[in-house]
């Protein structure tokens, strides 16, 4: 069974071209026009074992705030599309990465309810060029578009690119458990019978 997405977005804001491949080596290949993101997304990719593609056009004139967000939801139907009918897949992840100062903990549900849980020390300003709390606007558009349940605390943490690329980090982990098939698993992991 092969696990792989191909999206395609165009609006008046972006345009995105995203391929994924579930059960990949952890090659990536980005360019959204935001260097931070791209460095996110390419840890990300390597972390999780996944291999992506990713190319964005988007208002950068503006700001990068529509072309995280559309990014996000690229990734999220991404994976909606990838896992197929969750059949045989673990559904659940948990993970910790420790960042040097600062610690992410995730816990995410591929279950096909969109929740968004973010609590961590990051309130305004940048790195780099980037406005941190995009990261937040990512992730919600992320869980909105692959119906996945998640769960992300930052319990410390001082430096701002240590706190978002432990939080980048554990969701890769975390997602990578999940989408793990188990040949114990018949039909999907649900006493409801589906997902």
């Amino acid at each position: 069974m092969k696990r792989k997405a191909q999206i395609s977005r165009e609006t008046k804001e972006t345009q995105i071209q995203l391929s994924l491949n579930l059960d990949g080596n952890g090659n990536a290949n980005i360019d959204t026009g935001i260097g931070f993101l791209d460095h996110m997304l390419e840890l990300f990719t390597k972390h999780g074992f996944f291999d992506l593609d990713i190319q964005a056009k988007g208002d950068l004139h503006v700001d990068a705030h529509h072309t995280t967000e559309d990014v996000g939801i690229c990734l999220g139907q991404a994976f909606h599309q990838a896992v197929g009918d969750k059949a045989g897949m673990v559904r659940f992840g948990s993970f910790t990465v420790p960042m040097y100062e600062a610690l992410a903990k995730v816990d995410l549900d591929i279950c096909g309810r969109p929740f968004l849980h973010y609590k961590t020390p990051l309130e305004f300003g940048k790195v780099g060029e980037f406005d941190i709390e995009l990261t937040e606007e990512f992730f919600h558009g992320f869980v909105n578009h692959s119906g996945t349940t998640l769960h992300i605390n930052v319990p410390y943490g001082t430096n701002q690119h240590h706190i978002i690329e432990a939080i980048f980090k554990a969701v890769a982990k975390a997602l990578d458990i999940a989408t793990h098939m188990d040949n114990r698993i018949t039909g999907v992991l649900s006493t409801k019978g589906s997902l």
